[in-house]
């Protein structure tokens, strides 16, 4: 399987990226094995920063799948960027108090931040990384660690490859209070006047 390189990233993504390597560098790492990854489509993949890539399947399928693992923690495995609000509602009624949004290349989400504080990954780890082994392809997130008033976010920064392949950065966080929805808007910025 092909990586983007870092150069293949646009601008917004490298951030994403090197925020999360960031935030899991001290985390202590767990005994598990990597899942196994199949390859599905060999140009189109999932990545959760650039620690998991997950192939994505076009076509014929649903858009994602979820299931509750035997320890609580919540397996999900994403086809097509399409259909947030759905997967939001799902995972809803599988006990995770969550917002979900897709925001294509070259847009972001305003206003930021969109919750007047977020937990550190030490403070609520969201996202369970290396996934387990019995998971499979995809990634899983840990509903337990959302508190009373307080609500997961994923957002899917989905963008395509210099070689045309297509990547979604995965960033996972627990808000405290409301959060604002997303509105999304150009990452492109004017040009400052003089």
């Amino acid at each position: 399987m092909n990586w983007p390189a870092e150069r293949d990233l646009p601008e917004g993504r490298r951030r994403l990226l090197k925020e999360f390597v960031m935030t899991e560098i001290d985390r202590t790492p767990r005994r598990r094995r990597l899942p196994r990854l199949a390859v599905l489509a060999p140009a189109l993949g999932l990545a959760a920063a650039a620690a998991v890539a997950v192939p994505l399947l076009l076509g014929g399928s649903p858009a994602y799948a979820v299931a509750k693992l035997p320890d609580g923690l919540i397996h999900i495995d994403i086809h097509e960027a399409k259909d947030p609000d759905k997967l939001e509602a799902d995972l809803r009624e599988m006990g995770a108090n969550v917002v979900v949004d897709y925001i294509p290349m070259g847009k972001k989400c305003s206003p930021q931040p969109r919750s007047s504080h977020f937990l550190s990954s030490e403070e609520a780890p969201l996202s369970v990384f290396p996934t387990p082994e019995e998971a499979g392809p995809g990634f899983v997130i840990d509903p337990r660690v959302i508190g009373p008033d307080q609500t997961g976010v994923l957002e899917f920064s989905v963008s395509e490859t210099a070689k045309g392949g297509i990547v979604a950065g995965i960033w996972a966080r627990v808000g405290e209070g409301p959060i604002a929805d997303c509105t999304l808007v150009d990452t492109t910025e004017a040009p400052l006047s003089h």
